[in-house]
């Protein structure tokens, strides 16, 4: 045993922590890139003075982010959505499955029990 370790971390711990680190780089990826496509897009107009380059830069950063949520947010929604149409189905065909074993199990035992009543009429 180590010592000077606290007690080690649950599993849904350090996978919420990695998924939150994880959050935080991808939406840090998505800034960097809209800042450079809007540094890419103010290169092509020469003539916007610095404060008009760096207002559109903003603006275009801002803009690009609120639609990035919006397509993070409706693609979420999306798979709720099929989620629930899958589990709604995956439910229906367990259900059938049982209903169809249970339906074999009954004639496998309505045939046991015929073979054993003809077999003790034939022994008597």
């Amino acid at each position: 045993m180590i010592r000077g370790r606290g007690p080690r971390p649950e599993a849904g711990q350090v996978s919420a922590l990695v998924a939150e680190a994880e959050g935080h780089l991808m939406a840090q990826a998505h800034l960097d890139e809209a800042r450079r496509e809007a540094d890419e897009l103010c290169a092509g107009l020469p003539w916007l003075t610095s404060t008009q380059a760096e207002e559109l830069t903003h603006r275009y950063v801002q803009r690009r982010l609120d639609f990035t949520r919006r397509m993070l947010r409706s693609t979420v929604e999306r798979a709720a959505q099929l989620r629930e149409e899958y589990e709604a189905r995956y439910l229906q065909l367990r259900r059938g499955l049982f209903r169809r074993h249970v339906a074999c199990a009954c004639a496998v035992l309505a045939c046991a029990c015929a073979l054993g009543t003809l077999t003790g009429l034939f022994v008597r």
